[in-house]
């Protein structure tokens, strides 16, 4: 088993991708931590990871809120008295706004979630990492951290900074035993997608149409990919952005 023992705590894991990697990590040996804010969700998916063999607890949290991220380290360190493993997969994708029609209260709650939350609870892990002597921090970031399109002007620039914060705390703290990195996922089968989908002329439709794979991807293949670059497979991966995207950024 890849993380055998290891305990991962990963944000936004009732559903979508987290949850995905929630699954892989307890099926490779981890001890899991979910978190999230729906409880009901929560509860399932620790469920689900339960009755597969799995150890797990749920963990309800606001990452947008520090008292609430400080509640969660502390959870999984009265728990467990270690933290191999931070999976920073929360995020929320904002309007389509450009800046003639983005609220300032859009621009923070992007922002908030998407680049302060990993910011400030890689902040309150990697000394436990660093005392630890070894630890992987991995950051769900997005095809949006490398480019841009029409609108979404909050998520593209959380997103850019989300992956500029995973190289400077890879350059920071790589020596002291805590490898960083990021999974920068593409179109993902979601029910936003299947709409665009449906929509032949949409630009992002045909675009996935024409990409290598010609597909959205599962919220598996991107778990995969997380669990990749937080085993001891990655040992020698620092400070990367792994583009999980079936081409879709390479044209």
């Amino acid at each position: 088993m890849k993380l055998e023992n290891k305990v991962a705590v990963i944000t936004g894991s009732t559903k979508g991708i987290g949850k995905a990697a929630a699954l892989i990590f307890s099926a490779e040996g981890a001890k899991v931590v979910v978190v999230g804010t729906n409880e009901e969700r929560g509860h399932a998916t620790v469920k689900e990871i339960l009755e597969a063999g799995g150890e797990a607890f749920f963990q309800k949290t606001d990452v947008t809120d520090e008292a609430s991220l400080d509640a969660l380290v502390s959870a999984t360190m009265d728990k467990y008295g270690c933290i191999d493993i931070l999976v920073n997969n929360a995020g929320v994708s904002g309007t389509t706004a450009n800046m003639n029609d983005i609220t300032n209260d859009e621009w923070h709650t992007v922002l908030a979630t998407n680049l302060t939350a990993p910011f400030l609870l890689s902040k309150k892990i990697i000394p436990i990492m660093e005392k630890q002597g070894a630890g992987a921090i991995v950051n769900v970031a997005s095809m949006a951290s490398t480019g841009a399109g029409r609108g979404g002007l909050a998520y593209t620039s959380a997103k850019h900074g989300l992956l500029g914060l995973t190289r400077q705390m890879s350059l920071d703290h790589g020596r002291n035993g805590v490898r960083i990195n990021a999974v920068l996922p593409g179109p993902i089968a979601t029910e936003m997608i299947a709409r665009v989908l449906a929509i032949p002329q949409h630009p992002v439709s045909m675009k996935i149409k024409m990409s290598p794979a010609g597909r959205a991807g599962e919220s598996e293949e991107v778990g995969k990919a997380i669990l990749f670059l937080a085993s001891d497979d990655a040992s020698f991966i620092h400070g990367a952005g792994l583009a999980v995207d079936g081409g879709y950024t390479i044209f």
